[in-house]
């Protein structure tokens, strides 16, 4: 039993950052470490609703109330086993997810939401540090079916631990020199360091998972061996189109692709690339769009010791809180501030890039213009133009689709009218022992959705396979179950 008013004894609290001068002279992780006794304190706030609707904002159907109280009981194992029992990563998604749960948390229709996130977060580092969260769990069977997994971003991992701990032989395929996806060539390190990853890669490949990396499917190795090798397939590999942007000087030199300049970045830190082609020092850097990619641009620029960055955003600044267009339990429209726009720089909102101006064949600066964003179109502010200078441009505006022509249409699986891929209640697409999860499929999404369509998928596969699961029942803390 929560306690009955927790709520009205402690405020909302999360992690202090680290000084912007400090965590600008490297990449680590921007917060400060946060004291199990004060998390404990966060998770006693939870009221352990009658009806609680934080479940129906997170895509994994996390059982928060339940780990937020044996957090409260000082029961960490018991918290972890709750939480891996339906979330295979916590200590990504506690980095990185943008907490939908807290949105839709009934105390945050008139008080500060319970800090989900952060004791999501807590739980997955305490057993990181106690050993109990990344003990493998191979499986106690072999079913004799083999599973391919193309792609290995968040979609692509979880369905190949699903699928490994239920007995099938499973091998995930990635066309970069490393696993892990966007996990590790699209994320700055100052958002989740790689070890975080890298320790996870680890308890998988206990488990039985089999990663080749350099190995582009559809190239290095055929469709059609990929299909005779293996009794299913499943098609992680994401939303990779980059959404453009149509205006004059757009071949201009300095105009570059967001997910191009954080990869080179990520890469250069790795030590698998000697040096940027991009380069931003002592350069004005215009970020165009205010999503959480622009956001890692500016982070990751302000670290390369940019003269001045700037990210652009269409849409009219949100208000500090939730505005009435987005009632509880609906994810809120307000402004959020990502740790990189308080180190520096400047955000611009409401405003359309009408050219880029150059000289000499670079761009020099981009022409905008005040006004008003609608879905489908921008109604321009008559008055409102203005110049801005810039000597490199990011171009951060999202994913329209899976690559085409490729693996896809080698595969001919049906395609939706908005491009992706087409699959059942099961995950299947069109073709029989082809499944897809993520991006792919859903379009471009968050990282918790990915992940609860990989084991979605999972279960698609395993009942494929087998005619039903072979794991646990979930109804149990430290069973591992097919979603």
């Amino acid at each position: 039993m929560a306690d009955p008013s927790g709520f009205l004894k402690h405020t909302r609290e999360t992690p202090q950052r680290r000084p912007v001068p400090l965590r600008l002279r490297d990449w680590k992780e921007v917060y400060e470490p946060f004291s199990a006794a004060d998390t404990r304190v966060q998770a006693t706030r939870c009221m352990d609703c009658g009806v609680a609707f934080c479940h129906q904002g997170c895509p994994l159907g996390n059982l928060i109330p339940e780990w937020n109280d044996l957090v409260r009981t000082d029961r960490w194992k018991d918290a972890s086993d709750r939480l891996h029992a339906t979330n295979n990563f916590p200590e990504f998604t506690g980095r990185l997810c943008p907490a939908p749960c807290e949105g839709s948390c009934v105390l945050g229709i008139g008080d500060d939401p319970v800090s989900i996130k952060l004791v999501e977060q807590q739980i997955a580092d305490w057993s990181v540090e106690d050993g109990h969260g990344l003990k493998p769990h191979p499986a106690a069977i072999s079913t004799g079916k083999k599973v391919a997994v193309v792609g290995s971003g968040p979609a692509g991992l979880a369905a190949a631990q699903q699928l490994a701990r239920a007995g099938h032989a499973v091998t995930v395929y990635e066309r970069d020199g490393r696993i892990g996806g966007l996990l590790r060539y699209g994320i700055p390190e100052f958002k989740m360091e790689r070890v975080v990853l890298d320790r996870r890669l680890a308890q998988l490949s206990a488990e039985g998972v089999r990663f080749v990396a350099n190995c582009n499917v559809g190239v290095d190795i055929t469709v059609a061996d990929l299909r005779r090798g293996y009794d299913a397939v499943i098609l992680c590999n994401g939303s990779t189109v980059p959404r453009e942007i149509e205006v004059d000087g757009r071949d201009l030199a300095g105009v570059h692709l967001a997910m191009d300049y954080l990869v080179q970045a990520n890469r250069v830190l790795e030590g698998t690339l000697d040096a940027m082609s991009i380069d931003v020092t002592g350069k004005h850097v215009v970020i165009i769009g205010g999503g959480d990619t622009g956001a890692d641009c500016y982070g990751t620029a302000l670290r390369q010791n940019a003269a001045s960055v700037r990210q652009l955003d269409i849409h009219v600044q949100p208000p500090l809180q939730r505005d009435v267009s987005t009632p509880w339990p609906t994810y809120p429209l307000m402004l959020r501030t990502g740790s990189a726009h308080e180190e520096g720089g400047e955000r611009i909102f409401g405003v359309n890039s009408t050219s880029f101006v150059g000289e000499n064949g670079a761009i020099k600066g981009i022409d905008l213009v005040e006004g008003k964003r609608i879905p489908g179109s921008f109604i321009p502010t008559e008055g409102t133009e203005t110049h801005i200078e810039a000597d490199v441009v990011l171009i951060a505006l999202g994913f329209t689709g899976p690559e085409l022509p490729g693996l896809i249409t080698e595969l001919g699986v049906q395609l939706t009218s908005r491009g992706a891929v087409h699959r059942d209640e099961n995950y299947m697409t069109s073709i029989p022992g082809v499944f897809v999860a993520g991006d792919a499929g859903r379009g471009q999404s968050l990282i918790v959705w990915a992940i609860a369509e990989g084991r979605s998928a999972a279960a698609g596969v395993d009942t494929y396979l087998t005619g039903g699961s072979v794991l646990p029942d979930p109804i149990e803390p430290s069973a591992v179950a097919l979603r």
